[in-house]
């Protein structure tokens, strides 16, 4: 049995390579840190490898949300979105002028459930974001029908997703909007930062105006726009780092498929399924708890892991139905799949940082967790 062990697995790696150092190195010295060349280069060079026709780069990811919803969104739209996702997802619709209308999910997928999106339609409905959870692409045709047969645009939340693919192609390639994100957490990382694909050159050209003040000259606006622009510094990691992508996600993919074989085993373990003809970004890798059946509850299990230096995370722990800020607004609502995942889930270290040892040791203290609370069980039920 595994005791308390000084070793230390984190959650993420957050690791800047010599040439991604290099890079910000030099933005740095040359003293031209704003928005500028750099960020023109990551833009070509992301959408090409996506196989999309526009990037515009932005602050954060929220940012590239933001942007994508403002092109098209009139005061009171309606946008639907699972609620079983990060805030931003919904919070970027309010920000837009929108009203985020919050859909349950597939308790096999965890994605956007279209069934329950279909009977959330409103006269006021325009568009659908669907989110690709934890880098596991939707089933991108199904949304495409879907959105045709309602007339709504698709922005696809991509934040988890940088190199995932369905049926051959990119998630970033595909129509309306696809938004990504660069924070320390996610695959991509430069800081802050995020993207925004489109293969409408209109679109593409009213983002640009809307990041930047709604300037179309120097000290001319010609809409109402923000600051959402993102640094010189920022691009310049991220287009070493875009380098890299394809050998982070080989080791990612790796280590999802290790922790999936053995700890899908254990009795009482979920994991998501993914969409037949998709290959996963594995942003993160998660796996429900179920108390009944496991005899341990995903908080006490979490609480044993770290006494053995596994560390691990909650995502998430409440819905966006859930969250005060749209219980305010919107009042309380119910959705059952997803309440129940944000009871029960609970995401495992899979980064690229990991060696095989490493996740032996992750499968073994579980594995020891399960066992030793079986054995206080037993005991506690022999004193009674």
């Amino acid at each position: 049995m595994q005791t308390q062990s000084p070793r230390r697995i984190e959650i993420a790696q957050i690791k800047l390579s010599e040439a991604e150092i290099g890079a910000a190195v030099g933005v740095l010295r040359s003293g031209a840190l704003r928005q500028g060349p750099q960020c023109a280069l990551f833009e070509e060079e992301f959408a090409r490898k996506a196989g999309a026709k526009f990037a515009v780069t932005s602050a954060n990811g929220s940012a590239a949300l933001q942007l994508a919803y403002l092109t098209f969104l009139e005061p009171g739209d309606e946008v639907l979105t699972p609620s079983f996702t990060f805030i931003a997802t919904g919070s970027m619709v309010c920000a837009a002028g929108g009203r985020p209308v919050f859909c349950d999910v597939d308790p096999k997928t965890w994605l956007i459930d279209l069934a329950d999106a279909e009977a959330r339609i409103t006269p006021r409905t325009r568009a659908i974001s669907p989110v690709h959870l934890f880098g596991a692409c939707c089933h991108i045709e199904k949304i495409q029908a879907f959105a045709r047969r309602h007339g709504l645009k698709i922005v696809w939340d991509a934040a988890q997703a940088h190199g995932a693919t369905y049926k051959g192609r990119d998630v970033g390639a595909f129509d309306d909007f696809a938004t990504y994100s660069f924070y320390p957490s996610k695959n991509m990382f430069v800081g802050e930062g995020g993207m925004t694909l489109t293969n409408d050159a209109a679109a593409a050209d009213r983002m640009r105006l809307l990041r930047s003040h709604g300037e179309s000259g120097r000290y001319l606006s010609t809409v109402l726009g923000l600051n959402l622009r993102m640094t010189d510094v920022e691009a310049a990691i991220g287009r070493k780092q875009l380098e890299r992508l394809g050998a982070m996600l080989e080791v990612r993919r790796r280590n999802q498929a290790y922790l999936r074989e053995r700890l899908s085993s254990i009795e009482g373990v979920g994991v998501q399924e993914e969409t037949p003809g998709t290959v996963s970004a594995v942003h993160q890798f998660c796996a429900t708890i179920d108390p009944e059946i496991l005899g341990l509850d995903r908080d006490r299990l979490a609480e044993r892991l770290k006494a053995r230096g596994v560390a691990t995370g909650v995502h998430y722990p409440r819905g966006m139905h859930q969250q005060p800020v749209f219980i305010e607004r919107y009042g309380e609502m119910s959705r059952p799949v997803t309440e129940k995942l944000c009871r029960t889930i609970l995401a495992f270290p899979v980064h690229q940082g990991l060696g095989e040892d490493d996740l032996e040791y992750i499968v073994g203290a579980v594995e020891d967790c399960v066992r030793e609370h079986a054995g206080d069980a037993a005991v506690r039920h022999a004193v009674a």
